[in-house]
């Protein structure tokens, strides 16, 4: 049984079986569990076979998503809603829209139901344009201070867990990425680590400090098994799956533990890795060198960093205020 499969429900399907095996050739096994997981839920909701699904039946998806959770007693701080994110519901209709594409290009649907947005017309230039959707708000991440990764770091209790956390609020790892580190990978020398499962199968190289080698080192040779059977750095220390590599739920696991003795309210894997790359931006690093250190394919997306570099964004606006004083003074004085 695949693992995506699960046991039973609409993942039995023949239609979303067959396109699961179609995306599971394309992507990481991430990302085919959270279309699995995406289909599964659209599916069961509308309850009627996929190729009689309508627009209408999408409509009322995205409408229920939207819908409040607990009563509506429970309200993001984030942005005020009390159902899912709009970033998760963007998420599954994509999920959803590539299925149906997926059967309009073999033929067994004659149409995509799921809309790409609401046509629009511009009231000044009479043009046509489409509103998405759904409208997903950018958020900014958060960040930790410096004393919250101080006390992060007193509350691990092993060498392996120190480098994991170093390996993201070092060199910006993705959690996927820490997990995915093999032995070969190391390069103490240059102080670099080849990331070769990076987001989407890109590879790249990636600098770190040299804090981040001289805990592996510790952890090779005091805490990691000699009977390891995987060339997986990061491996399970104890029980059954003692030298096994640790799974994301085991580090997310460790993560959580920390941060709850340390007593933070917020410390997530992606939140270390922000961390990282605002206090690289704030340092000077470019913001094209960032990019290349992030592994971003577009340079929008490392131009988060500009918003959550407060020093970075205080010193511009001061020097640039500093210019505008003194020009509207030297016209005062004339």
């Amino acid at each position: 049984m695949p693992y995506w499969k699960k046991g039973s429900g609409p993942l039995e399907d023949r239609l979303v079986v067959r396109y699961l095996e179609f995306v599971e050739g394309r992507v990481r096994r991430n990302t085919v569990l959270a279309v699995a997981s995406d289909l599964g839920i659209f599916l069961s909701f509308v309850d009627k076979d996929p190729t009689v699904v309508k627009t209408d039946d999408v409509l009322r998806f995205v409408a229920d998503q939207r819908s409040p959770r607990f009563d509506g007693k429970v309200v993001r701080l984030a942005d005020g809603e009390s159902g899912l994110m709009a970033s998760t519901i963007k998420r599954r209709l994509s999920s959803v829209a590539g299925f149906y594409s997926f059967l309009v290009m073999i033929e067994v649907v004659d149409r995509n139901p799921v809309p790409t947005g609401i046509a629009t017309r511009r009231p000044l230039r009479h043009r046509r344009s489409r509103v998405p959707l759904v409208r997903a708000p950018r958020l900014l991440p958060k960040i930790l201070e410096p004393v919250e990764v101080n006390a992060l770091f007193r509350a691990l209790r092993r060498v392996r867990d120190r480098a994991m956390v170093e390996a993201m609020v070092l060199g910006g790892l993705r959690r996927c990425e820490v997990l995915g580190l093999r032995l070969g990978d190391l390069r103490p020398a240059e102080r670099r680590v080849m990331v070769a499962e990076g987001k989407g199968g890109h590879q790249r190289m990636v600098s770190i400090s040299p804090r981040f080698f001289r805990s592996v080192s510790i952890y090779m040779q005091t805490e990691r098994p000699e009977t390891a059977a995987t060339d997986r750095v990061f491996v399970v220390l104890k029980g059954p799956r003692r030298g096994q590599p640790l799974s994301e739920d085991g580090l997310e696991e460790i993560i959580r533990a920390a941060k709850a003795r340390a007593g933070l309210t917020h410390a997530t894997c992606h939140e270390l890795r922000h961390t990282c790359f605002t206090r690289l931006r704030e340092a000077g690093m470019s913001l094209e060198a960032i990019q290349a250190q992030a592994g971003h394919r577009s340079i929008e997306t490392t131009r988060l960093y500009l918003h959550l570099s407060n020093d970075w964004l205080a010193d511009e606006y001061q020097r640039a205020a500093e210019l505008i004083d003194v020009s509207m003074l030297e016209a005062v004085a004339r």
